[in-house]
């Protein structure tokens, strides 16, 4: 479903200076809160691939339970991914799948908390999307057209802005 066309003016981009130059915003001087964000993504696979992951078939091992550690660790090295995110304290992050059997695919839920002055959204992001594609790499053998897809933020709490749902 594409982003909703909202009429009033996209705030001011935050990682460019007046001279359009790329930079690492300064967040010293913004309170320290509670942080969190919660995410959701998904893998649509063929349904013998499900099974073999609802089975614990896989060649490789536990499917769910590698991507779980995967995105726990890719959470924690954002910072070393995204050139221009804050390295930030994680207080906890949570990792869920759930299968769908009907779409024939695994939804991950991703709840990342900290207490600072900047929020967690992209390890949150970061975290959900090395999870599929943990999962796309275990079971590649077995099924290469799998589809990754629908990551987006549902939800995040803290900082200036406050409280955030998706529609």
């Amino acid at each position: 479903m594409p982003p909703t066309e909202d009429p009033s003016p996209a705030p001011p981009l935050t990682h460019f200076n007046a001279r359009g130059e790329a930079h690492m915003v300064d967040v010293g001087a913004k309170d320290e809160t509670r942080r969190v964000a919660r995410c959701r993504g998904r893998i649509r696979m063929l349904p013998a691939t499900l099974a073999l992951i609802r089975e614990g078939n896989a060649k490789k091992g536990d499917v769910l339970g590698i991507a779980r550690i995967a995105a726990i660790q890719a959470s924690k090295r954002t910072a070393d991914l995204i050139p221009l995110c804050h390295p930030i304290p994680l207080t906890r992050v949570s990792v869920d799948f759930s299968l769908d059997e009907a779409a024939s695919a695994v939804e991950i839920e991703v709840c990342a908390e900290t207490v600072g002055r900047t929020g967690v959204e992209m390890e949150a992001l970061t975290a959900a999307s090395v999870g599929l594609l943990t999962i796309y790499d275990m079971c590649k053998a077995a099924d290469r057209g799998m589809q990754i897809s629908d990551l987006r933020l549902i939800e995040k709490e803290g900082g200036k802005s406050g409280h955030w749902t998706a529609d």
